[in-house]
């Protein structure tokens, strides 16, 4: 496949297709000091939104926890390489524990303070909820007492009487933790505003193909504690975020016609509550 025309102005050169995904491309460069480069040039789909706001996450922030936005160019990225080694990798060679205490670490980067305002254009956690709330509506219509009423319950609570607001990640997992010359960073944002509570909840529901991990209430329980101490929060709280994320997730599902992973999402999403509810 022949590379776009990226921008003059980046002076990049030696582009190398390494990933393609429905959202973007992803093409290795080299910058003109040698050292390599991400170019993201996004494909035109339905959320390149959420792709857009991730960009101005980056801006703000500044490569503190996450890999830097070294330039933009309408839907092209050109970004900080973040290395080879992902955090998906460490659980495969070191355990669980370890990639969990790394997505820590990487987390309080994250929410470590900036001195400059938050971006005007990141998605309010409200807005994001908005398909587990149109789920639990139908689900009400209809007289069913599901866990996307629970779910959308717990959600309303948690958005009434946050911890705090700040920008989020919004796509925490152990596929966008990557290791580079500048340690653990986060790479592909979503860009959202709201309790950090919410960041940590898409770790419980990954790596996609470990649902024994997923389900596993000792490692539910210990993940709780881990992230409860990094996000100043209380296990309970972590976990009521874990489960409004996961029903959330499964209602995306279920607009796109997945059972199989609505399935999934939801049967993890209760194995969370049974935890939360021995609390």
């Amino acid at each position: 496949m022949d590379a776009p025309a990226f921008p003059s102005r980046w002076k990049v050169t030696a582009p190398e297709l390494i990933a393609e995904t429905f959202s973007s491309r992803i093409w290795k460069v080299f910058r003109e000091d040698g050292s390599p480069a991400i170019v993201k040039a996004l494909k035109a789909f339905d959320d390149v939104e959420d792709e857009l706001r991730g960009a101005y996450f980056l801006a703000w922030r500044r490569g503190e926890g996450a890999v830097r936005l070294l330039g933009r160019d309408g839907h092209c990225m050109l970004l900080e390489y973040a290395g080879e080694t992902l955090l998906s990798q460490v659980l495969a060679e070191q355990g669980d524990n370890a990639a969990t205490a790394i997505a820590a670490e990487v987390m309080a980067r994250l929410f470590s303070p900036s001195d400059h305002p938050a971006p005007p254009d990141l998605q309010p956690l409200r807005v994001r909820f908005s398909s587990l709330f149109n789920k639990a509506r139908v689900d009400r219509d209809a007289g069913e007492k599901s866990l996307y009423v629970e779910a959308a319950a717990t959600a309303e609570w948690l958005l009434a009487d946050p911890v705090d607001v700040l920008p989020l990640h919004g796509d925490l997992h152990h596929d966008n933790i990557m290791l580079g010359s500048r340690g653990w960073l986060a790479i592909d944002p979503k860009g959202v505003l709201g309790d950090p509570g919410f960041d940590a909840a898409n770790m419980f529901y990954n790596p996609l193909d470990r649902d024994d991990l997923c389900r596993d209430p000792r490692r539910i329980a210990d993940m709780a504690e881990i992230f409860a101490k990094t996000l100043g929060q209380t296990p309970p709280a972590i976990l009521d975020h874990a489960i409004a994320y996961g029903c959330l997730s499964a209602s995306w599902h279920h607009e796109d016609g997945n059972a199989i992973e609505e399935s999934r999402e939801l049967s993890i999403a209760t194995a969370i509550r049974t935890v939360r509810l021995s609390l």
